[in-house]
């Protein structure tokens, strides 16, 4: 007798689903679960656009975390300008900074005012991102997560070559914050609201 055919187990709970019916659905509505493996076509499929489709909650989700991660941009710029003198003094950065001299108040300063626009910069580019995912650029979804990717590698990199550790108060905010971001914006649903306004290549063409 086949697996379908077999009756449940005294005490196991009943799905309410009849052997050979389609799941594609539970009993109050609610969608399956997707597999955790999909074939590539599936994945490259095109998703359907609906010019007039509600802002999903994962594009939401999506600028959100990319403000956060301004924010968290403003708070290391800030943690950077309070303890620049206690970083200087790191061997590390000396050995890096060899030519210049540390110890002189003017290249200290100059030094500073470098890292702080490099920050400053991220910074407005984060919330540049952020309101332009929000109001569905799917340019603006893709180069966040380039940028996430690149994030990313860069940390497992020094990680792996240099042995950098992976700090609660330094790394570990904006590396799950990246990660977040993916997850978030690689959605269908964000896609398909990103591409909302495409046009869909005529199928009897």
């Amino acid at each position: 007798m086949s697996a379908e055919g077999m009756p449940p187990a005294e005490g196991a709970p009943s799905t309410g689903v009849p052997a050979g019916a389609s799941n594609g659905s539970g009993a109050a509505g609610e969608p399956l679960k997707r597999p955790a493996y999909e074939p590539a076509a599936r994945l490259l499929r095109p998703v359907h656009h609906d010019p007039h489709m509600p802002r999903p909650a994962s594009t939401i989700a999506g600028g959100v975390l990319v403000l956060l991660r301004a924010v968290a941009g403003l708070l290391v710029g800030g943690a950077i300008a309070a303890l620049w003198r206690d970083i200087l003094a790191d061997p590390d950065v000396t050995l890096a900074l060899e030519g210049l001299d540390v110890a002189d108040a003017d290249t200290r300063q100059v030094a500073l005012w470098i890292v702080l626009s490099i920050v400053a910069v991220s910074v407005a580019l984060d919330v540049l991102f952020a309101v332009l995912v929000l109001r569905g650029s799917n340019l603006a979804r893709v180069a966040v997560m380039i940028l996430s990717v690149m994030s990313i590698s860069t940390t497992f990199f020094a990680w792996w070559v240099q042995g950098q550790e992976i700090r609660v108060d330094e790394t570990f905010v904006p590396l799950a914050l990246d990660i977040l971001v993916l997850l978030a914006l690689s959605s269908r649903s964000a896609a398909a609201y990103a591409r909302r306004n495409e046009t869909l290549p005529d199928a009897s063409a």
